[in-house]
């Protein structure tokens, strides 16, 4: 019978025994971490699972420990099947081990313990290191809210049956939420912020009870999902150029069975951690916009609050272990996650911005600086007009005569009226969520604009018109160039410019000064400056 390797000395031995045997294939590295050990040798890491017994998981005993490897390569291999292997079996002696077969059943009958195998990655590529090197580029953003929106999307298509009980059921989520308050409460040096603590203790609670009905729906609808769990920046790294996700949770179904906009709430909380409000806001904008989730935005804020303080009580934990400046700096932390999640609890009042004009005057690019600023979600009537097709954004329409959605269909004057009656319906959900909108649409006619700014006085928001205006020439060569690239969701050309310059409704006394022009005939440099100007005018001084 194989020696028990619930002993932590004894699994030591054996994973130095297997470096060791390694070291044949060149210089092993070793890395720790609280609950696995990594071996790193050439292009490949094998991992192991620590035999231990904590509050959150246990790993104690060997049939434990395959369980949580085969969970770890399930799970992952979903986003990273070029990272995640296989799992192994560690056979005897305990002093010169050897790796075995996968699949191998007398291998698997006399192993002492089990690897996870995987192929290494340039931990230059992580984003917690790109950040370092200031590396966070919009385009790398832009290209992670695709992949975020695409994995959260197949989740829901895929619809795999949950354990019994669920998971991710809503008392679960409000227990780890009081749970989490309370030990920051209870723990040893965080006495400076108990005032603070407490107060957004009865924000987290008022606020789990506000949200309980819209997150048993979620629930019911399949917005909960078995997701990655831990997507902070640290788990997110560039292969080939493209963002792959990795390290999913595998030791707790309940920490990964959570709402699609928890998970995103994790990214979105790093960034702002980081001092990147664009960048944060430019994401779930993305996200939102791929996913149609609308929904989902009133958890935002709440879920990103509550991973802010779970960094604030480990950084607690980390502090109560440490002296001198490495205490200093975990205190540190504790502050920082602390005052984040008070400003998430403190979001200003929304507004809504509505970016409008000809095709061609840059409203798109416009109205993603007004998302950045403001911190905001954009709504796009191209995509939104497509979605109601059930077309993604990048598709044409149908030519004349062939199967699908024609631009007679798509364009029609019943598929305008649907578009903006979609339009405000989403543009109320995410107001009444407490979070700023930027519409992205024509609004050539008075009466379209004029319906939002109804809804905008509905919703007590502040409301700004912000008309792109360009010379038309400058128009008409700008649509030719969109039109030979091919790379937007709009469908407009030179053509459709010079109809809509027949019908155009230039704004009147009664939209008064809630308009403001803005010329986007302008070197790309100078627009985000512009944009913040109209920006502080509208509102005063922006906090995000």
């Amino acid at each position: 019978m194989p020696p028990d390797m619930a002993c932590d000395e004894l699994a030591l031995r054996l994973h130095q025994g297997l470096s060791r045997q390694l070291a044949a294939r060149g210089p092993v590295r070793t890395v720790e971490t609280h609950i696995s050990r990594l071996l790193l040798v050439g292009d490949d890491a094998y991992k192991f699972k620590k035999p231990l017994a904590l509050g959150f998981l246990d790993f104690s005993s060997l049939a434990a420990r395959r369980h949580f490897c085969e969970e770890e390569l399930r799970l992952n291999r979903r986003t990273a099947p070029q990272i995640y292997l296989e799992v192994l079996p560690v056979l005897g002696p305990v002093d010169a081990p050897r790796l075995g077969r996968a699949g191998d059943a007398a291998h698997a009958q006399a192993a002492l313990d089990w690897v996870l195998h995987m192929r290494r990655f340039d931990d230059r590529q992580v984003f917690d290191r790109l950040d370092e090197q200031a590396a966070l580029s919009p385009a790398r953003i832009d290209r992670l809210a695709q992949v975020l929106a695409g994995f959260h999307l197949r989740l829901q298509a895929e619809a795999a049956p949950a354990p019994e009980p669920h998971p991710g059921r809503t008392d679960r989520v409000g227990h780890w939420a009081r749970d989490n308050l309370q030990a920051l409460l209870s723990l040893p040096g965080g006495e400076p912020w108990h005032a603070a603590l407490q107060a957004l203790q009865r924000w987290t609670l008022d606020g789990f009870e506000r949200l309980r009905p819209l997150m048993a729906r979620r629930l019911a609808a399949g917005r909960v999902r078995e997701c990655h769990g831990d997507l902070h920046l640290g788990n997110l790294v560039l292969i080939e150029d493209e963002p792959v996700l990795f390290d999913a949770i595998e030791f707790n179904p309940e920490l990964r069975w959570i709402d699609v906009v928890a998970d995103l709430s994790f990214p979105f909380m790093d960034l702002l951690s980081r001092g990147h409000e664009a960048l944060a806001w430019r994401l779930v904008s993305a996200w939102f916009e791929h996913t149609g989730d609308h929904e989902g935005a009133a958890l935002l804020a709440w879920a990103a609050a509550y991973r802010a303080l779970v960094r604030a009580k480990v950084a607690l934990i980390q502090a109560g272990q440490l002296g001198g400046e490495a205490r200093h700096e975990a205190l540190g932390k504790v502050r920082a996650g602390i005052t984040l999640a008070q400003r998430l609890a403190r979001r200003p009042a929304p507004r809504l911005v509505i970016v409008w004009g000809l095709s061609g005057t840059g409203k798109s690019t416009v109205a993603q600086q007004v998302v950045q600023a403001l911190g905001a979600l954009r709504l796009r009537s191209d995509v939104e007009r497509k979605r109601l097709f059930g077309l993604q954004p990048s598709q044409r329409p149908a030519p004349a005569g062939q199967p699908g959605v024609g631009a007679d269909q798509l364009y029609a004057p019943e598929a305008t009226r649907r578009t903006y009656d979609r339009l405000e319906a989403l543009a109320s959900t995410v107001l009444a969520a407490g979070l700023s909108v930027v519409i992205d649409a024509a609004c050539l006619r008075r009466a379209e604009r004029d319906a939002l700014r109804s809804l905008a006085r509905t919703a007590g928001a502040e409301v700004l018109l912000l008309q792109c205006r360009a010379p038309v020439e400058a128009l008409r060569q700008r649509l030719q160039a969109r039109e030979r690239r091919g790379d937007d969701a709009s469908d407009a050309g030179v053509a459709v410019l010079e109809r809509q310059l027949g019908f155009i409704e230039p704004p009147c006394a009664a939209e008064g000064p809630a308009v403001v022009a803005l010329d986007t005939d302008v070197a790309p440099g100078l627009l985000p400056g512009r944009v913040r100007e109209v920006l502080d005018a509208a509102f005063g001084p922006l906090e995000a």
